[in-house]
């Protein structure tokens, strides 16, 4: 008896987080996604200039934090774990969430093989792109 209780403890013990992860997944791919370039511009609008001061005063500490802000943007959203597949019509907007951060570290001049000569340009197409799409209001 005492091994069958035991099993159930163990059991609900490893559903719990399962049945917690596919509910905040399911949230996250509930979102219109439609709304998706708009909220991606203003996250974007709110850590560019942030990540412009940062850069200027070779605050690395910014990137750190702003990962974890720009991890828990992607999250919420679905796009990060691909949990809301209607994002994919809006590539340019998570491309453009997705690169910022290495856009900016480049800036600090790191000797890698991530910082292209047509990362900054492409990023930039991805933004100008998502902020049309945002001022349209439509895919």
């Amino acid at each position: 008896m005492e091994f069958i209780e035991s099993f159930k403890q163990r059991l609900f013990a490893s559903l719990v987080p399962l049945l917690l992860s596919l509910a905040a997944t399911g949230a996250a791919a509930q979102q219109d996604a439609e709304r998706f370039p708009a909220a991606a511009v203003r996250f974007l609008g709110d850590e560019l200039p942030a990540m412009d001061a940062a850069v200027a005063d070779r605050n690395r500490d910014y990137f750190e934090e702003a990962m974890g802000r720009m991890l828990d943007f992607s999250d919420s959203w679905g796009f990060r774990t691909r949990a809301n597949p209607a994002l994919a019509r809006y590539s340019m907007c998570t491309a453009a969430v997705s690169d910022y951060l290495v856009v900016g570290l480049c800036r600090f001049k790191l000797s890698t093989d991530t910082c292209t000569p047509t990362l900054a340009p492409t990023f930039d197409t991805n933004l100008q792109r998502c902020r049309e799409l945002a001022a349209r209001g439509t895919p």
